[in-house]
């Protein structure tokens, strides 16, 4: 009879705990008491044969790193198990397996359990030493939309399998059922399937109560064993004190929004048709925009200014289509918000050179006549405009939406850029991500906050109106401006110091430009 690989380790049948302070001693890291009470549960659940297991914890809590060191501590105590993880994208499943094989091959308790075949030893997907011989590996990593039709596993690991790329529409979220409910034809008989995530939207799969209006008759995760750790316990103490003060989870609060904040750290799942846009919280102001050639610095008033982001959402067509709208954002110090200028672009038929009129759609003072234009297609043309407004507003850099017509944009845009000579990078994003969602998370932590301020000209502008009328959800109504003032509130601004040269606009050097918090995804 061969020699169970168990029998080579120093200590046999380690509990859980003692397996997590010896890879926390080794790595020279302490073991925080929300760490421990997920060891404390994880390990119950398994000796009570518990096999329906729910942990959510609020975001950064380490609750991946911990699972990935139970998947660890299994293989230790039993090689023979097969375990299957699951994630939003095959990357995200290949980094915990990953993870666990960095554990099985540095802790003390598993040495002898690496295969000596290196095809066994795979980057996502892997088999220790073990007394059987099986077809699935000891742990495979996969996609959550990935085929796994004839595979078996003893565990299947769902970890952040809800994210909004995977739950931010109607039919997202079926799908995403459907492809978990394939779960049952994987697991043997008796398998453990342990989730692991925060909610991304109300209708989550980790809701304890059945959302009615979706159909469900009961939780989709119905009768699992849960144990759901906030940021915050219900004496308004931090769950993690070493690292979140409550200094920091108020900031965190703060820029994070409330929406945000209450789904991803107090795991309480919102309904974006709560999240309607209130104009009462903005506040108005009418100071101009004054650079400062001497200082190198820009200023609202007394206000100075150390950053800014512009965001164009690009539309060609007529009056019942799409708008395309240019909006331009400016932070001070203290973090406040400056939507100074929103430009509902349009372009009228037949421009002949020598035409002297107004390019702008709402009458801004934008400085852009069209006395020396020539005549060109619409695309030249708006270029064009954004150009001499990247150049009025002192931009160091914009952001150029490509879904639809703008993927044809960057390259004329760079050419008008550098026709009036202005030194503006321009950056390219593809958007993915549910309008609703993006605009609620861009507005929500400013509007919160009371730290939006909206310039008296954009008023003038269709922005108001979208404002008042918008309603997650519905396709009727304008909302355009809406979401390129949002792209533009949640881009992280660039430093003109990287930009431009000594005597140039370098408004921004070295003033610290205040960053939203972006970590979480959402």
């Amino acid at each position: 009879m061969p020699e169970h690989p168990s029998a080579k380790y120093d200590i046999k049948n380690a509990d859980f705990r003692i397996f997590l302070k010896m890879w926390n001693q080794q790595q020279n890291m302490t073991t925080p008491q929300h760490h421990l009470d997920i060891v404390a549960w994880l390990e119950y659940a398994w000796e009570r044969k518990d096999t329906r297991l729910l942990l959510m914890a609020f975001r950064s809590a380490g609750k991946s790193t911990i699972v990935g060191l139970f998947a660890a501590w299994l293989l230790y105590r039993n090689p023979d198990l097969r375990i299957l993880v699951l994630a939003a994208d095959q990357t995200l499943a290949g980094k915990m397996v990953r993870n666990v094989k960095r554990i099985i091959e540095r802790h003390p308790l598993s040495k002898g359990m690496k295969p000596e075949k290196a095809e066994q030893w795979a980057s996502e997907r892997f088999t220790v030493k073990r007394m059987i011989s099986q077809r699935d590996p000891s742990m495979l990593a996969r996609g959550v939309t990935s085929n796994i039709t004839g595979s078996r596993a003893d565990v299947v690991i769902c970890d952040d399998v809800e994210v909004p790329n995977t739950c931010d529409t109607p039919e997202k979220r079926r799908e995403l059922r459907a492809r978990l409910a394939e779960m049952e034809y994987v697991l043997v008989p008796g398998g453990t399937r342990l989730y692991v995530g925060t909610p991304h939207h109300y209708n989550t799969i980790y809701a304890d109560e059945p959302r009615r209006e979706s159909g469900e008759e009961k939780p989709f995760l119905n009768g699992f064993k849960r144990l759901k750790l906030p940021i915050l316990d219900g004496e308004g103490q931090s769950a993690w004190i070493e690292k979140y003060s409550e200094k920091a989870i108020a900031r965190m609060k703060r820029e994070s929004g409330p929406s945000k904040f209450a789904s991803q750290m107090m795991l309480e799942p919102r309904n974006i048709a709560e999240g309607r846009l209130n104009p009462k919280l903005i506040r108005i102001y009418d100071d101009a925009l004054d650079y400062t050639k001497e200082l190198q610095a820009l200023f609202l008033g007394q206000t100075k200014l150390v950053s800014a982001s512009a965001y164009w959402d690009p539309a060609f067509g007529s009056a019942k289509g799409d708008n395309s709208v240019l909006a331009i954002v400016y932070s001070d110090a203290d973090g406040n918000h400056y939507l100074h200028h929103m430009e509902y672009i349009k372009i009228k038929n037949n421009c002949h050179p020598g035409a002297s009129r107004d390019l702008t759609a709402h009458g801004q003072d934008s400085g852009l006549r069209r006395n020396d234009m020539v005549e060109s297609d619409e695309a030249t043309q708006q270029c064009a405009i954004v150009a001499k407004l990247a150049k009025a507003h002192h931009l160091p850099a914009l952001i150029l939406e490509t879904n639809g017509i703008g993927k044809f944009l960057p390259t004329m845009l760079r050419n008008a850029l550098a026709n009036e000579r202005t030194p503006c990078a321009v950056k390219e994003i593809h958007q993915s991500r549910n309008k609703d969602i993006r605009i609620i998370e861009g507005f929500d932590a400013a509007l919160a906050a009371r730290r939006l301020y909206v310039h008296q000209s954009v008023l003038q502008t269709p922005f108001m109106t979208e404002m008042r009328e918008w309603r997650p959800g519905s396709n009727k109504g304008h909302d355009d401006g809406l979401d390129a003032a949002a792209g533009a509130l949640a881009a992280e601004p660039d430093r003109l110091a990287r930009l431009y040269g000594k005597g140039a606009q370098s408004w921004m050097r070295g003033q610290g430009a205040h960053t939203a918090n972006t970590e979480f995804t959402v």
